[in-house]
């Protein structure tokens, strides 16, 4: 299982990665950075892109909220509606954040935070930055998945 550097490594070997990062989206710090950043400064893109991630995970848009309800049990307050509805919340919050990553587009390039489950408060993300012509978005998002998935955090 890799630490934070080799994790960083690794996403580097993708085709077309220019940088990347392990952010704390909490705070707005990076944990571990390799490679460009796209505003010259790790730190300022650390920050911009933990604002990015906070309104993603934070925002009930974009929350796992469950299917809807059944005709005739909508807007149910007894005690048995307001009992389930509870255990979906603990369940989805077992289940982890509820986003998993978020991919921004620009001219040039891809952006894509992975978001890291962890043992403890998973408010952290893999932030990898790449070029647009030689990087294989789809291969990208697959790779962080994985790196994710067996990052240990020491």
């Amino acid at each position: 299982m890799p630490g934070i550097d080799e994790c960083l490594l690794e996403a580097m070997a993708l085709p077309g990665a220019r940088g990347a990062a392990l952010v704390d989206w909490s705070s707005g710090l990076a944990l571990g950075t390799v490679g460009e950043s796209p505003v010259g400064d790790h730190e300022t893109t650390a920050a911009e892109t933990a604002e990015l991630a906070r309104a993603a995970a934070e925002y009930e848009s974009f929350a796992a909220a469950g299917p809807p309800e059944p005709p005739g049990r909508a807007g149910r307050t007894d005690q048995a509606g307001q009992a389930g509805r509870a255990e979906q919340e603990k369940q989805a919050a077992a289940a982890g954040p509820p986003v998993e990553d978020l991919i921004v587009t620009t001219r040039s390039g891809y952006h894509i935070l992975r978001f890291v489950e962890t043992s403890f408060d998973s408010s952290v993300f893999l932030h990898l930055w790449l070029d647009r012509t030689d990087g294989n978005l789809a291969l990208a998002r697959l790779k962080l998945r994985v790196l994710a998935e067996g990052l240990v955090l020491r």
